[in-house]
């Protein structure tokens, strides 16, 4: 499994109840821009219509922009593929209030492109401050640790 992309910020910014996986419906100068590395989640959210589940705003830039159809839209929505009982599940749980789905990262599995999202409940102010304190304490500690070992 080869990781291509990772949305840092959905980590820090949701709390993540479940994971899903699901394959993306692209056409072939997405597959090969996507194995290039080419791809952005900042900002990508999942949404569900019609009894399907689109991927929306994520930025995948042409493999070979001179050769790019005329009408390329970079920031389509794509089609995610789950299996019906998924999608049930997810508009279910959506309905909640409070849960939204997110994408987390992009990888691949053999030669098929996956994406891995999560059903997530948004953090409070207070609960990322708190976790921006954890992380600069134990940060301190290593460099503590750190300058008493030389």
């Amino acid at each position: 499994m080869k990781e291509i992309t990772r949305n840092k910020k959905a980590y820090f910014n949701y709390e993540i109840l479940k994971k899903f996986e699901a394959g993306i419906s692209l056409i072939g100068q997405e597959v090969k821009s996507i194995k290039s590395g080419r791809i952005n989640l900042r900002r990508t959210y999942v949404i569900l219509k019609d009894q399907e589940v689109f991927l929306v705003g994520a930025n995948i830039p042409p493999y070979q922009p001179k050769n790019a159809p005329p009408d390329y839209n970079p920031k389509r929505s794509r089609k995610l593929l789950l299996k019906k009982p998924e999608i049930k599940y997810l508009i279910g749980k959506t309905k909640q209030k409070g849960l939204t789905i997110v994408p987390l990262r992009v990888y691949t599995i053999k030669r098929k492109i996956k994406l891995e999202f999560a059903l997530a409940k948004g953090k409070k102010q207070f609960d990322k401050r708190e976790i921006i304190k954890k992380r600069e304490t134990e940060r301190d500690i290593r460099r503590i640790i750190k300058g008493e070992k030389p």
